[in-house]
Formats: C-alpha cells, structure tokens, sequence
C-alpha cells in the first residue's frame, strides 16, 4: 500500500512534540529523581540525614561509621538502583517503538527470563563466578529468550500479535523459571541466588556500579543515536520505508543497544518485571511521540520507579527485604491486564 502525502502528515503531527513542555518534565523528572535518590540513602536500619549524607559523598571521614555505611553500602545500591530503572525502561521503549506493539518490555518479550535464567545457569556451572562472567551469560540468556518468545509466538496462525507475544512471553517466563528452580534445588545454590531472581540491588558492590555504568552509559547514547529512526519506524515500516530508513538495520542496532542494557541490568540486580512495559507508556502519555525525548524521559522515570520500590522494599517489613520485583508487579500486573484488554485482545 502507498503511503500518501496526508498519511504521512497525520502520523508526523501525531510524532510532534512541544519542545517546552518535554523540556519542563524532563527537569521535574530529575530533581524528583535527585530528592528520591537522597531519601533512599537516609533510610535503613541506621536514619542518616542529608547533610550527612551529602558530608560523606564530598569530605568522607572513614572515622565515622555513618559515612562508612553512605559510601560502602547505601551510596552504590543508590546508584545502581537508579541505573537498572534506566536501562529496563529505555530497552523497553526501544522495543515498544520498533515494533509497534504496546505490549512489548523486557519482561514480556522474554529477555529478562532468559537473561535470569542465564546467571543462575553461571552460579550453577560456576562457583562464585566473577561479575564480568555474569554479565556475558546474562546478554546470551536475553537473546535466547527472546529467540525463543519470538518463535513461538510466529508459529500460530495468523502471524505475531500483542496478545499472542504476551502469552508466548507468560509461557517462556515459566519455563525458564522452572528450570531456574531446578537448577537451585539440584546444586543447592545460596539463598542470595534465589533472592537475585526476585530482582533486588540489595548488597550491591562498587565493582558492580563500575561494570554496570559504562554499559548503561553506552547503551543510553546508543538508542540517542538511533532515537529519531526509532521515532520514523514507530509510526510504520511504509512510512519508514518511504523515508528511506534502512528498517534491517534499524531493528538490528535497536534490538542490540537493548539486550547490552537488559543483560547488564538483569546480571546485577535480577530480572525486575514491569518497568519496561510500564514507563514508556506514560512517557509517551506525557510527551508525546517523538523518541529524542521519550529515551531520556523514559531512563529518569524508570530510575526513579525502581528507586521508590528499593525504599519500600527496606521500609515495609525490616529489618528484612521484600525482592524489588514485587513492587514492581503490584503495579505492573493491573497495567499489563489492561494494555492486553484494550489494546491487545483485539488482535487476538
């Protein structure tokens, strides 16, 4: 079918955004980011104060066990809470925008459970394996995952659909869960191992915060770099085609920068579920549909959405932790029920 001149223009209106009001969310979103990076290193079991904090990051004295607790501790956690976030919500806005389906996220399309599955695979054939070993298993388990959803979800009748992505995803999740399960019960491997699949950033190292940020780093401006495609691909592959995007390599690049940031995120902090699916949708809501601004958008939201689930996960039940991903599931299982029925069950 020929994409007209009209259709165009009325998908390129849809894509406009106001510069002003992205610009305005855009710094609200981070001084909201800034306040709940702070608060979520002034609770715990020991209170700790701004000034206090502040006092540790910037004239540390290891004489005072409250800095000692700042930086060893709470400092990194803060760190990689707000950088996992990131990297699950741009992943999942890069695969919402690629192929046009609502119910696209690293944990529907199967990268996060292949990506889990993975590393307690490397638990299992090595004992304490180094962080860097983790991370290559996590990328190859978020490819096979993937593969794997794909596959299935291509063999019914009718092509892939939302709805039948989403089933496919549900089916491989609980697969790969299962035999992550085994795997723990066969070696008898450490209750942490189990606690990482819950998704949690608790006990956290500075060798992880340096392994993780160059890579969330370079996957952040990766999917800048491609955020304008991503805009001209997520308003059809005509009108892409017709604008002469190279599609092959659009999908290829998008789907790599996604699968570095998942299996980074997932390798330090476990396959937490939702984030990707969840706020992409409301960026978009808030600012519309161009990707120069949806990325960045959605990499602030995503940090600060695991941030405030990190704070309740230590405030609800301490001095134990709830696992991130339960917080993570109370939301995002409403919001995926009702993506599936308004948008998706129809396609079925």
């Amino acid at each position: 079918m020929e994409v007209t001149h009209s259709t165009y223009q009325e998908q390129a209106d849809r894509a406009r955004v106001k510069p002003a009001r992205a610009t305005t969310v855009l710094t609200l979103s981070l001084v909201l980011a800034v306040v709940c990076w702070l608060f979520s290193m002034s609770v715990g079991a020991a209170k700790i104060d701004v000034i206090t904090i502040w006092n540790a990051i910037f004239q540390f004295n290891s004489d005072l066990t409250e800095h000692i607790i700042v930086r060893d501790l709470r400092l990194p956690r803060a760190i990689v809470g707000a950088v996992v976030g990131a990297c699950f919500a741009v992943a999942g806005a890069i695969m919402q925008g690629m192929t046009r389906n609502p119910l696209a996220g690293p944990g529907i399309v199967g990268v996060n459970a292949g990506a889990g599955f993975f590393v307690i695979l490397a638990f299992a054939l090595h004992p304490d394996p180094p962080y860097s070993l983790l991370m290559v298993y996590s990328f190859l388990g978020g490819v096979f995952g993937t593969a794997l959803v794909y596959g299935i979800g291509t063999m019914a009748k009718g092509g892939l659909t939302p709805l039948r992505l989403a089933l496919a995803g549900a089916a491989v999740t609980a697969l790969l869960s299962s035999f992550a399960g085994a795997l723990n019960i066969y070696h008898q491997l450490a209750q942490d191992v189990m606690f990482f699949y819950a998704g949690g950033v608790a006990g956290v190292k500075w060798e992880q915060v340096r392994m993780l940020v160059p890579w969330a780093t370079a996957g952040l401006v990766g999917s800048l770099l491609i955020s304008r495609q991503i805009t001209v691909l997520s308003l059809g592959e005509e009108i892409a085609v017709n604008l002469g995007q190279r599609i092959g390599l659009i999908k290829a690049a998008g789907a790599l920068v996604a699968l570095l940031m998942v299996g980074a995120a997932v390798s330090t902090a476990g396959p937490i579920g939702f984030v990707g699916l969840i706020i992409p949708h409301i960026v978009r809501y808030v600012v519309g549909m161009d990707y120069r601004w949806i990325i960045p958008v959605s990499a602030v939201f995503g940090g600060v959405l695991v941030t405030v689930a990190d704070i309740g996960a230590r405030m609800i039940n301490q001095p134990l932790e709830t696992p991130i991903g339960v917080f993570t599931a109370i939301i995002g299982v409403p919001f995926f029920l009702y993506l599936a029925r308004s948008k998706g069950a129809r396609e079925l």
